[in-house]
């Protein structure tokens, strides 16, 4: 029996690869020419080889063998991979109106459809307004307080002598931030809910996605199911209240269209975990590359350390807090953080799809997935 599946799959899988390579071929005689690189295997592509190792060796071995333009497939997608600046000007900017923003539908599904960065249009422009309106910096200035609060609680956390990951301590502390900026001031149980279950999606958003039990992605999913509940018994309480709060939250809740229509339910829910996704992992990456060109710079850290002790020192003399006006007279701290984000890449890359066939140096990008990766100067 075994042998008889075995062979069955063997043929399954040869007769996939046979169409794929004869579409391919359909496309070169019709003069389209992608750019070299290897597809991997039928379905799983190139995604094993992707995630397997650090991403940075996959893209590097890549760009070796086939320079900064080939193509692969990984996540179910078949994509082009660019990883030069003139490449994401290209694509960014000066043709921009060839491109247009998309994710593989596994990372889709785990966000979730209604999320405002998988919509162009007047729903765009409605979810973006009221993103960027309660996230804007009148907003954040009734929050200082409680940030420097949890950044002081974090850094209690660290003590004890042990071996910390940079990135993922950041990932926690901008989550929790998140939570602040979105929801206010949340109760401890709906806190801890989101983010054990958020870590369960974020841990199998870039895994290969299948249903197989037991698989990062398929606990990812069931935690974004769980996530979907926790937040629709948020909803659930805040319109029980009447409360009209002027947060992430409420915003989505009461906002109405030029028609009177509300959100819905799970429009809210994909929005929020849409915003913990688009702001966790950059906002942790930016801080992550900070510590480290402080790390590097000693010089600029006793700088920095200077400044900020004279404003610790005064709040504790007069048993006070950080204030709003205090986080704009940091001029040297300032200067760190928009340097160290002009260095760094905070992101490794980002997706767009072509909405036609479009030629970048003498190969042709059908309407598949590109995909733009670079690394840190």
């Amino acid at each position: 029996m075994e042998g008889i599946l075995a062979c069955v799959l063997i043929l399954l899988i040869s007769v996939v690869s046979c169409i794929i390579k004869i579409r391919m071929k359909k496309k070169l005689d019709k003069g389209i020419e992608l750019p070299p690189g290897s597809m991997g295997w039928p379905y799983i592509g190139e995604t094993l080889q992707l995630y397997s190792q650090d991403p940075n060796v996959f893209f590097a071995s890549k760009q070796k063998r086939y320079g900064e333009i080939f193509k692969t497939h990984v996540l179910g997608c078949p994509c082009i991979m660019l990883s030069s600046p003139e490449a994401a000007r290209f694509v960014l900017v000066t043709q921009a109106h060839l491109f247009k923003p998309t994710y593989p539908k596994s990372k889709e599904h785990l966000i979730g459809p209604s999320a405002l960065f998988f919509h162009q249009g007047d729903y765009h422009i409605r979810l973006r307004k009221l993103v960027q309106g309660s996230l804007s910096l009148d907003s954040i200035r009734n929050l200082v307080a409680d940030i420097s609060s949890t950044a002081a609680s974090t850094l209690d956390s660290w003590d004890g002598g042990h071996v910390l990951n940079t990135f993922q301590e950041m990932k926690k502390f901008s989550f929790e931030v998140g939570i602040l900026a979105i929801f206010g001031n949340l109760e401890a149980q709906y806190r801890e809910e989101l983010k054990r279950n958020y870590r369960i999606v974020d841990k199998g958003y870039n895994s290969f996605p299948t249903s197989l039990p037991g698989t990062p992605y398929r606990k990812a999913v069931l935690a974004r199911k769980r996530l979907s509940k926790i937040l629709g018994d948020i909803i659930c309480e805040r319109k029980e209240k009447r409360l009209l709060e002027k947060d992430l939250f409420g915003c989505l809740l009461n906002s109405e269209n030029e028609k009177g229509e509300l959100l819905t339910d799970d429009q809210i829910a994909d929005n929020i975990i849409g915003v913990f996704f688009a702001a966790q992992d950059t906002t942790a990456s930016a801080m992550t590359w900070i510590a480290k060109y402080l790390h590097d710079n000693q010089k600029a850290l006793e700088a920095v350390k200077a400044e900020q002790n004279a404003i610790r020192k005064l709040n504790d003399e007069n048993n006070q807090p950080l204030s709003w006006s205090q986080t704009r007279n940091m001029p040297f701290t300032r200067k760190v953080v928009l340097e160290s984000l002009r260095m760094a890449s905070i992101i490794s890359f980002t997706f767009r799809e072509a909405v036609a066939d479009v030629e970048y140096k003498g190969k042709r990008k059908n309407n598949s997935y590109l995909c733009f990766q670079w690394k840190p100067n």
